[in-house]
């Protein structure tokens, strides 16, 4: 009997990659095809454009190809995970849908998973993109690993495109986490992993769905779920700051009482402390507010996802 293969994307306005990814994940796959059967699911973030429409004439012809239209859009962050729940492959890949995690390597991926690995890891070493941005990318993976507390070392630049056994997918159903750090829960739930390099390349259509607000969510989320580190800090600056404080304001009585007449009090030094301390209560009371609204999305534990329609179900 043949095993499964499940291949899951999320789409956000890709009317422009939707046909193409099919043609090379069907391409991939017809390669494997006597030894493995497969399933391709996409589901689409309530596009504005023709992405939905597209997706119905591929699943029209073809019934290995599986949609998943959402109520509206549950971000990059649900909605790729949802879909790999939905999964029901031997193993599962996940992979973006603007072509920048690369179909070629699917072979590689199933390859490396016969050999016993429960989650083979595509990791980009190098991104045809600008320097600036991937070294940001990189320093961000290297502060979280030094921040991360869990025991687990994250890997860097790795963004979810990869292999995972049924059994891993089993797992992170039973973990039923609301609003999930998949980065994170692949080293932190130890199973045995290979890593496959790879060079990302540039998207060829369409225009990139991340910002700055999608960056920073992303990064704050795997900040909140993987260390206690921001936490320790404020708590451990505040007390130095209240300590240094109150040595100041001794110093200042002693010489005020030693030189009343020559030691005047200037507005300017009072300014610059009060500017400066209150800076510093905002910065940590932000850092609180990050902790405190991972801490309300758990608790509200809202689904994932809501579904609009399904297709060849």
């Amino acid at each position: 009997m043949k095993k499964k293969i499940s291949i899951v994307s999320s789409a956000f306005n890709e009317e422009g990659n939707v046909e193409v990814l099919y043609e090379k994940v069907k391409e991939q796959m017809l390669k494997l095809a006597d030894k493995y059967d497969y399933e391709q699911i996409v589901l689409d973030n309530a596009s504005t454009d023709k992405t939905a429409q597209k997706l119905r004439e591929i699943a029209a012809k073809d019934k290995r190809f599986k949609v998943i239209l959402n109520a509206r859009n549950f971000g990059h962050i649900r909605s790729p995970y949802y879909g790999m729940l939905q999964c029901n492959g031997d193993a599962v890949i996940n992979m973006v849908s603007d072509l920048q995690d690369p179909p070629e390597l699917i072979p590689e991926f199933i390859k490396q998973w016969e050999e016993g690995n429960k989650i083979v890891v595509g990791q980009k070493i190098k991104a045809e993109e600008s320097f600036v941005f991937f070294t940001i990318r990189k320093f961000y993976y290297w502060l979280l690993n030094k921040a991360n507390d869990t025991g687990a070392e994250l890997i860097p630049n790795f963004t979810g495109f990869g292999l995972y056994d049924k059994e891993v997918i089993k797992q992170l159903r039973e973990i039923d986490d609301p609003y999930p750090y998949l980065r994170g829960l692949v080293s932190e739930l130890g199973y045995k992993k290979a890593i496959i390099t790879y060079e990302q390349p540039l998207r060829k259509r369409g225009i990139t769905k991340n910002n700055f607000y999608t960056l920073y969510d992303m990064a704050m989320v795997g900040f909140t779920n993987h260390s206690k580190v921001p936490l320790r800090l404020a708590a451990f600056c505040g007390f130095l700051l209240s300590a240094f404080s109150l040595v100041l304001a001794f110093i200042y009585l002693v010489l005020k009482l030693m030189y009343w007449d020559r030691f005047p009090m200037g507005t300017a030094p009072i300014l610059i402390a009060v500017f400066f301390f209150s800076s510093m209560q905002l910065f940590f009371i932000g850092v609180i507010g990050e902790y405190l609204g991972a801490v309300l999305t758990q608790v509200l534990h809202r689904p994932l996802v809501i579904e609009k329609e399904r297709i060849n179900f």
